[in-house]
């Protein structure tokens, strides 16, 4: 990620963080719910039979992501606001929601004891916990690894044949990924390089530098992809999708980087990578640029090119610049191409307290995406240490990034990304769609929401509210309606058939 986008005045501008003295997972947050005296907070201990499923997240409580009392369906004529969801209204399908399984967070993992590791996967990776589905593989290096190094490091453009997965990557990544898959039947699973193998920048190093232009180099890169498929089908992981370079406009003397111009990543996909990918029989989806909002200007000239967009699966983005709002542009100009959101991390920058940070990742961030058309939405870490690490000694890169989960020996906490995503991984199945829906009424200054439907019939609403004031609606599809008041600074999934 190119850390020097963070600390602008849209970060700046916020109230100092206060520390979270305990992020306790979901089951020891219920019933500390449970016990608080607060009304909203005591119901989430005392489910009760319903029509509607309510999970809900409040600020300034113990409630995180806890069932409460369920929500009957009712014919009562009411004078709120209400959304009709449109299930024959079929959005884009949504892949999943997760984070980065990288070189660190593989490590710490890999050093749990194995019934730790085991209790913190299943908290991550199936229905006892948030169930993501969706996870990003680092190609190599990244400024979150615990060695700098690529697929091959000692190949040539005529020569690839000592091409392997590293010992490092043999140690830590394989063995944790092959326990995520083994809980996670639905997992997709995007690589994306920090960096070419030096041989193929101008500057012979890992860090920083430009990719080469070379039709010689673009043909070699696209074999580096087509044996990186290989090799992890070998080890019976199916990689989903890959990019060709992570953030491809930043490049920093700093960390394992590379900056590939548009017209390099075209040529490349056009000429070289969906040919070979065709010719050996791989299905892997190439998705392009993987950077931020703000320079969409890069995929957009990509894609000006039939011959190359002909074998782009999607445009992947990432929110350190710019906007969801950025993104009209290429669905104006490409309404018919995928959208992907791969990156976004929390940490020091944050300067709210976690769940007035998880409500402003949820209001300016994933509501926005989805809403515009994005499959998935990735974080960055899935587990960091307390210290923001461990990175390679003297690496660049973030020094204050925050992990989904904060790795504590053979035991673990949960962050405020852990809730954000936990609002729609845990509920938003595989095979789902997003929905359309209509409001009576315009919606009250920040308060939005998603909606989706489920292969099974189910439907999902999630909800954020930081208006100022509780807000009552009613959602109303296929003959079925209820009314749910949301309190202020807090966000609700609501699930029913």
């Amino acid at each position: 990620m190119s850390y020097y986008k963070l600390f602008t005045s849209r970060y700046l501008s916020m109230k100092k963080m206060k520390h979270l003295s305990a992020s306790i997972p979901l089951a020891a947050l219920t019933l500390l719910a449970a016990c608080s005296g607060d009304d909203a907070s005591s119901s989430s201990a005392q489910q009760q039979d319903g029509d509607v499923q309510v999970y809900l997240t409040v600020r300034n409580t113990a409630i995180r992501l806890a069932q409460q009392q369920s929500v009957s369906f009712s014919d009562a004529a009411d004078g709120h606001l209400t959304l009709t969801l449109n299930a024959t209204d079929l959005k884009q399908e949504v892949e999943g929601f997760g984070a980065a399984l990288t070189g660190s967070s593989a490590y710490l993992m890999k050093n749990m004891t194995d019934a730790a590791r085991q209790k913190l996967l299943k908290d991550l990776f199936t229905e006892e916990g948030i169930d993501m589905k969706y996870m990003r593989l680092c190609i190599g290096t990244s400024d979150f690894s615990m060695a700098n190094y690529t697929y091959c490091d000692d190949c040539t453009p005529d020569n690839l044949s000592s091409f392997d997965i590293p010992d490092v990557d043999r140690r830590d990544l394989l063995p944790v990924l092959k326990e995520i898959l083994a809980l996670q039947p639905h997992m997709r699973l995007l690589g994306s390089p920090w960096t070419a193998p030096a041989w193929m920048k101008t500057n012979n190093a890992l860090y920083g530098g430009y990719f080469r232009t070379d039709p010689a180099v673009y043909s070699a890169l696209a074999q580096y992809f087509v044996k990186y498929v290989q090799a992890y089908a070998a080890e019976g992981i199916a990689i989903d999708a890959i990019t060709l370079q992570n953030e491809p406009w930043y490049e920093t003397s700093g960390y394992a980087t590379m900056k590939m111009e548009p017209a390099q990543q075209r040529d490349v996909v056009r000429d070289y990578l969906g040919p070979q990918f065709e010719a050996a029989g791989i299905t892997t989806q190439i998705q392009i640029w993987d950077h931020n909002f703000g320079e969409v200007i890069y995929p957009l000239t990509v894609l000006e090119d039939p011959d190359a967009k002909k074998y782009v699966g999607g445009v992947a983005f990432h929110g350190y610049s710019g906007s969801p709002a950025n993104l009209d542009d290429l669905i104006a100009a490409h309404p018919d191409m995928p959208i992907y959101f791969t990156e976004q991390s929390g940490g020091g920058w944050n300067t709210d307290d976690p769940i007035g940070n998880m409500l402003y990742y949820m209001k300016d961030f994933i509501i926005p995406t989805i809403n515009r058309g994005s499959r998935n939405f990735l974080m960055w870490n899935l587990a960091l240490d307390l210290n923001g690490g461990p990175k390679v000694e003297g690496l660049g890169g973030c020094n204050n990034c925050r992990g989904v989960v904060t790795i504590l020996g053979s035991s673990y906490r949960v962050n405020e990304e852990y809730y954000l995503l936990g609002h729609f991984s845990k509920f938003v199945k595989a095979g789902a769609h997003r929905i359309g829906y209509t409001t009576s009424t315009g919606k009250p200054n920040n308060v939005d929401f998603s909606t989706f439907l489920n292969p099974d019939g189910s439907k999902v609403v999630v909800a954020v509210n930081q208006s100022g004031a509780a807000q009552t609606f009613t959602v109303s599809a296929s003959e079925k309606r209820f009314t749910y008041t949301l309190p202020d600074q807090s966000s609700v999934s609501l699930i029913y058939k």
